[in-house]
């Protein structure tokens, strides 16, 4: 498990001040989706390892966090260059698809 579990106490250390780009993946246990992604999200966590910070934030557990991005549906997918949100995907996206942002959004 090389992905990131992200939280209300250490998501503007490892987030915000973030000089680079960092992929977070807002989800909850019970989620069907959010199940269905976490593999995808492993998977490029493993991949991208070095280049990018990729992980996960549980809305269960960490309401501010998910206050302040106002997510409403799970999985959200928020993408941060220099602690700044570039992009948002909303719903089940499929690994074709995050290599694409990741590569729109690494230039």
């Amino acid at each position: 498990m090389s992905e990131i579990i992200f939280s209300d106490a250490n998501f503007e250390s490892e987030v915000i001040k973030h000089k680079g780009l960092v992929l977070v993946d807002f989800f909850a246990d019970w989620c069907g989706p959010c199940k269905m992604m976490a593999p995808v999200i492993e998977k490029m966590a493993e991949e991208f390892s070095g280049k990018m910070k990729i992980g996960k934030l549980n809305v269960d557990n960490n309401p501010n966090i998910s206050m302040k991005f106002e997510i409403q549906s799970i999985p959200t997918l928020i993408f941060f260059k220099d602690g700044e949100m570039v992009d948002k995907l909303i719903g089940y996206q499929s690994e074709e698809v995050l290599r694409r942002k990741i590569d729109e959004l690494s230039k």
